[in-house]
């Protein structure tokens, strides 16, 4: 029982120490307030919380700045475009007045005599020509194209004409007299060699042995029988002068 009696309250004396810590407590952080605001710092401020609201009216105020930028862009675009479309009307304008003349005109015609205008065609046959040269002792080509024999309107008389593909240059012409003979050239049956007394296919009038190939034996004798024929209609024109 005695001892009892003189055990301490220790519940008594935790409760009279706890107010006291608390002060001690808010005296240390009433002193690091003031070394704080001693250096410039202040007192620690608290953090209010953004409103909702001012959130969406800063929102919308941004979507409205952004919609106000792309309407601004826009007039911009059309303003250019409108500005574009008129440079390309005044250009269309200016252009349309543009007007050159031209130095020689398309629509004259330009007459090329041939000496032909006063003969009928009598033959036409595709063939090779070929020239005997009396100093290197050969043949040389003298052009391919179309070998003719041409008829005169008024006094009767045929003659042989030949020109060049492309050039057209004459390389025979000369009249189908009767003591020109056709012989077969040497081994072919569709090649035929002449002497021409007096071809002017180079201006002058000279003296040619000449060879003409067909592509076959059948258009080479159709060449001969109007070459034959030829001869004898001229034979009677030339009797007469």
């Amino acid at each position: 029982m005695a001892d009892q009696d003189t055990k301490p309250d220790t519940t008594s004396s935790t409760e009279t120490n706890k107010p006291m810590m608390e002060k001690a407590t808010d005296s240390v952080s009433a002193a690091k307030d003031n070394v704080f605001a001693m250096f410039g710092g202040g007192a620690k401020k608290e953090t209010k919380p953004v409103d909702d609201a001012e959130n969406d009216r800063s929102g919308s105020a941004k979507a409205q700045a952004d919609k106000a930028k792309a309407a601004e862009g826009a007039s911009t675009s059309s303003t250019t475009a409108a500005a574009a479309d008129g440079d390309d009307e005044k250009a269309e304008e200016e252009e349309a007045d543009v007007h050159f003349e031209p130095v020689v005109h398309l629509t004259e015609k330009v007459d090329t005599k041939t000496n032909e205008e006063l003969e009928e065609q009598a033959f036409k046959m595709r063939a090779k020509l070929f020239k005997f040269d009396r100093e290197s002792r050969e043949w040389k080509e003298r052009g391919t194209g179309d070998v003719r024999l041409l008829k005169h309107k008024e006094n009767g008389k045929t003659r042989l004409v030949m020109r060049r593909d492309k050039t057209l240059k004459v390389c025979a012409n000369h009249y189908v007299v009767p003591d020109m003979k056709l012989s077969p050239n040497v081994g072919s049956d569709r090649s035929w060699v002449w002497n021409a007394a007096a071809d002017v296919s180079e201006g002058e009038p000279e003296a040619q042995t000449l060879a003409i190939r067909f592509a076959n034996s059948e258009n080479a004798n159709m060449f001969k029988e109007a070459f034959m024929k030829a001869q004898q209609e001229n034979e009677a024109l030339f009797k007469t002068e």
